[in-house]
């Protein structure tokens, strides 16, 4: 259910639009960018194999266990460089976590395209469980950063405007009812009394995030989101996917509990927080719109959802 799909050879919502300096991103597009981030590493890219092409393309190396990421995004470099920073740190003090190549010099930009290199965790995609999340969550959270990270503060309500005002493929109509709910969330969300220590988060903490290593132990993956926040913000998709999709079980989700010492669903701001956590992801889904069927289709069903406060058993996940 976790495994991002690939359709037609990318996955839902990608699409050919040049980017970048002029790159058009397609496989044909992004594998010339590639061979030159490749040469620059001293990295070897004959038969590397395109695992999905979306916002990021994501390629396996055939020569060394190493992943190459491509964002899409070329405005995601000083985010890139602080994950690589992050990840760096982690392995400092033996964190399990994504590790970056060591004597690479990164990220590089090629044809405006930001590329990073990272050590595959294992030759398939399998995902830990939602107890170990909780673990690691734990482990993380105690964890003070240094401040040479550099890690900015968290604001769920800049980020959600953002996402918003870019909205282009959806109806007016849609468009303004998400705005006007962003306006309420954003009085509630100010109202809200954090209970957990402000600090470090991963910032998109979820069972999508968290995979089984080659040796069998889990680690964190996607370090690009790294902040300072409540620590509520990582505990809020695990509690929303079982409480309002089902995503998760019972079961799992009370291990989830247990194992991380705090249930965020008897925090009095829990209904507020997942309604804007919820809000985000249907912001992101509308970006989509355009250029998957699919995901046109996820996007007026969640919205149809939020605005009869039915049918949220019937999202998929993406």
């Amino acid at each position: 259910m976790w495994l991002r799909r690939i359709v037609g050879g990318m996955i839902s919502g990608s699409g050919g639009e040049p980017v970048g300096g002029g790159t058009e991103f397609t496989a044909e597009g992004v594998a010339a960018v590639l061979r030159k981030a490749c040469e620059t590493a001293g990295l070897d890219a004959d038969g590397a194999e395109l695992l999905r092409l979306g916002s990021n393309a994501v390629y396996r190396l055939a020569s060394l266990p190493i992943i190459v990421r491509i964002a899409r995004d070329p405005s995601v470099l000083p985010e890139m460089e602080r994950a690589v920073g992050v990840a760096r740190w982690l392995q400092m003090v033996d964190f399990p976590a994504t590790r970056v190549p060591a004597g690479i010099a990164q990220p590089v930009v090629v044809r405006g395209l930001v590329v990073t290199f990272w050590e595959s965790v294992q030759e398939r995609e399998e995902y830990a469980t939602v107890g170990e999340l909780a673990d690691l969550l734990r482990r993380l959270h105690w964890l003070e950063e240094p401040t040479s990270l550099g890690l900015p503060y968290f604001n769920p309500m800049a980020k959600l405007s953002a996402s918003l005002d870019g909205l282009n493929a959806v109806s007016e109509e849609d468009r303004s009812f998400l705005e006007e709910r962003a306006a309420k969330l954003a009085k509630e969300y100010d109202r809200l009394d954090f209970v957990l220590p402000f600090g470090m988060i991963h910032g998109d903490a979820s069972i999508g995030n968290i995979l089984r290593h080659r040796d069998g132990h889990a680690v964190l993956i996607d370090l690009d989101g790294f902040a300072l926040a409540p620590r509520e913000w990582d505990l809020i998709q695990t509690a929303l996917f079982y409480d309002r999709y089902g995503w998760h079980t019972q079961a799992g989700y009370a291990e989830f509990v247990h194992r991380y010492g705090f249930d965020l669903m008897n925090w009095p701001g829990y209904e507020t927080l997942a309604d804007l956590r919820e809000l985000m992801m249907v912001a992101w889904l509308g970006h989509q719109v355009g250029v998957s069927e699919r995901s046109a289709a996820e996007f007026a069903r969640r919205v149809r959802s939020l605005r009869t406060g039915e049918g949220r058993e019937e999202w998929s996940p993406f």
